[in-house]
């Protein structure tokens, strides 16, 4: 969104084309504090305020999923899954990241059914139940934060041996007499139990390793939320771009252009180092004053 508005004021002829709007800020579980401008601001509420600023430009947009991008005699050609084919002389890449999967049993069967990747879209689903968030991160105890009115007992399971939070999300959860940090917990399975007249399973039940003693544990819970990290959503454009070993679109930090001229890359799907609100705005500001400063150019060439 950031992108468009930049692009629309550079008087750019620009497409938007996107499944949906917000990304990950949409589905952020507390207040977000430390966006310029709003002293304090919940994900939704300003999604659709940027949404707002965007459609007051100039700018088109297609609701749709980008399949492939090539680049031919220094045009872009970007295919949607729906058959669309769209021409441009600059491409920014602006597909943040999605959540990680456990990739255990259980998680893809009872997803929609006690398993959940946003609290702030099913949340509500489980008040006065028992749940489990899986990671001690800070999207964790964000997750944990929102819940503490809505569960009945929240369970926080990590990996490893330290909590990774932040001291001041730390202290809300400790503070709290509904919850139970529970470390070196290796998750191995999600099980459930037929719940209603359909006959449909839903989550009862979580099993996890105790790392510590190598024992097998299980939880009743009624929900698992994973709050285990994002990775970056790569969905086209592979033989125009180089990765890294996270699968980070690699760029120049300066312009945030790939290995290839014309095509940029902003956000969470970048290989920049600060994942964060304002620096994929940012760094989305960058891309654009770049791409125009390409187009020009490329103009003057002809």
């Amino acid at each position: 969104m950031t992108a468009g508005i930049y692009a629309a004021r550079l008087r750019l002829k620009t497409l938007l084309i996107t499944k949906n709007f917000g990304g990950q800020v949409a589905s952020k579980a507390v207040a977000i504090e430390n966006y310029p401008g709003f002293e304090s601001i919940f994900g939704p509420e300003l999604v659709k305020k940027m949404e707002k600023h965007l459609k007051g430009q100039e700018v088109d947009t297609e609701l749709g999923e980008v399949v492939d991008i090539n680049k031919k005699d220094k045009v872009f050609s970007v295919l949607t899954k729906d058959k669309k084919t769209f021409l441009a002389f600059s491409v920014i890449l602006a597909t943040g990241a999605q959540a990680r999967s456990l990739n255990i049993p259980g998680e893809k069967e009872f997803i929609g059914k006690g398993v959940s990747y946003c609290s702030v879209c099913d949340g509500p689903l489980f008040r006065n139940k028992d749940v489990a968030i899986i990671g001690g991160g800070n999207a964790g105890f964000e997750t944990a934060i929102f819940l503490l009115d809505i569960a009945k007992k929240i369970y926080i399971l990590e990996y490893s041996d330290q909590i990774k939070a932040f001291e001041s999300n730390q202290k809300i959860i400790e503070n709290s007499d509904k919850t139970q940090i529970i470390t070196q917990a290796r998750l191995k399975e999600i099980r459930g139990l037929p719940t209603g007249r359909q006959g449909d399973k839903f989550v009862n039940l979580l099993v996890y390793e105790d790392r510590k003693t190598s024992q097998e544990k299980n939880l009743e819970v009624q929900g698992v939320f994973i709050e285990v990290g994002y990775q970056p959503v790569v969905c086209c454009a592979k033989d125009l771009i180089d990765l890294n070993e996270l699968g980070e679109i690699k760029v120049n930090p300066e312009t945030c252009q790939t290995k290839t001229e014309g095509l940029y890359a902003a956000g969470d799907v970048n290989d920049g180092k600060f994942k964060q609100i304002v620096a994929a705005a940012g760094e989305a500001a960058k891309a654009v004053l770049s791409a125009h400063s390409y187009i020009k150019h490329r103009k003057i060439e002809k």
